[in-house]
């Protein structure tokens, strides 16, 4: 049997929460992904992460601490360049239904690459990170 919870929050919001039996949930991923998933999101081989990983370090990426992902900040000379560049990144997240992890304080952005759904570091992860390099440089 499942239930609806619903708390009136502070301000006059609802939160709700629906609590489903366990022949209906969802199981968890696996490390290696769901079958169904693009192959462009399935983990990284060992030998393939630490070569890619290292080539990424190179460029300013580092691997997140208690984390499988990868993080890089930029900086810019405004304010307009750095939202510009989040744009151009934010199309092309479009594009690849995956979507970074980021913040921005004026010139400054910060990027953190994980997927979500594999719960860890994937190969679009290195292909987001490096078309992420490519626009980033200075023309």
């Amino acid at each position: 049997m499942s239930s609806l919870m619903c708390t009136l929050r502070t301000g006059g919001s609802w939160w709700c929460s629906l609590s489903l039996p366990a022949r209906l949930r969802t199981p968890r991923l696996s490390r290696t992904c769901s079958s169904r998933a693009s192959s462009d999101s399935h983990w990284l081989s060992a030998a393939d992460r630490d070569r890619l990983v290292m080539e990424l370090q190179a460029t300013g990426w580092m691997q997140v601490e208690d984390r499988d992902a990868i993080c890089k900040e930029l900086h810019f000379r405004t304010f307009n360049q750095a939202f510009g560049f989040m744009s151009r990144v934010a199309l092309q997240a479009e594009k690849m239904n995956h979507h970074p992890e980021w913040s921005n304080v004026y010139n400054k952005v910060h990027i953190t690459l994980t997927t979500h759904d594999c719960g860890g570091l994937s190969k679009r992860d290195i292909k987001m990170a490096k078309f992420i390099d490519q626009i980033a440089l200075p023309g």
